[in-house]
């Protein structure tokens, strides 16, 4: 993360997720997650990230490819049905 120059180191803590499964057992997610930055500060926030079939995480430089429209609708209504969007 750049933030005015200074690069820093951010975890992630999720905080809830739904997830559209793929035949290939790849699934994508759309999460509620908490930015932990190495200044010590927090963001709260929103993203979708693809799992792999062994189920860790695909990082991909902040970018998942979201197929179609009506996947990206079926995973946030998942999320606000759910409470958490």
């Amino acid at each position: 993360i750049n933030q005015g120059g200074i690069f820093m180191k951010a975890n992630v803590v999720i905080k809830d997720e739904v997830a559209h499964m793929y035949d290939s057992k790849w699934s994508l997610t759309f999460q509620r997650v908490i930015y932990m930055y190495s200044d010590g500060t927090s963001e709260s926030g929103f993203r979708f990230i693809w799992r792999r079939p062994d189920g860790h995480l695909q990082a991909a430089r902040g970018q998942a490819r979201i197929p179609s429209r009506s996947i990206l609708e079926e995973l946030t209504q998942a999320a606000e049905l759910k409470g958490w969007y």
